[in-house]
């Protein structure tokens, strides 16, 4: 029973930063999709490549 007592706050503590690391990555990886839905967002609302100054559209 003084193992569990000895190994319990550790696991404690490890349990709570490997949820704390897993709300990072999660809030990261959703705010990179936003990110991502935003500029998909904005170049679908842009000009067409035919209308921009772009030297590959001019090929």
């Amino acid at each position: 029973m003084e193992y569990v007592a000895v190994l319990l706050p550790s696991i404690v503590v490890g349990l709570i930063f490997w949820f704390a690391m897993k709300a990072i990555f999660n809030a990261d990886k959703s705010e990179r999709q936003a990110e991502a839905r935003a500029q998909a967002e904005a170049e679908a609302q842009g000009a067409s490549p035919a209308d921009r100054n772009d030297p590959e559209s001019n090929r």
